[in-house]
């Protein structure tokens, strides 16, 4: 019998989020939004979901701000 699953964290974008200034860089940009959950998935189609949250992202240096 041949099984194929899998497990990670997924990351959607979900667009361009407010303009801030970072407390990393101190470089005031555009963020982008981001949604990051876990899942898991058999035969490549996701079966669960779980510990979904969004947050902003410096396109910098990459810190993110969870909203």
């Amino acid at each position: 019998m041949f099984l194929l699953f899998g497990f990670g964290t997924k990351r959607q974008n979900l667009g361009p989020g407010q303009d801030r200034t970072c407390p990393r860089c101190h470089n005031t940009t555009q963020w982008l939004r981001v949604r990051e959950f876990k899942q898991f998935t058999l035969f490549f189609v996701p079966v669960a979901r779980w510990g979904r949250r969004q947050s902003e992202q410096c396109g910098i240096c990459g810190t993110a701000v969870e909203i």
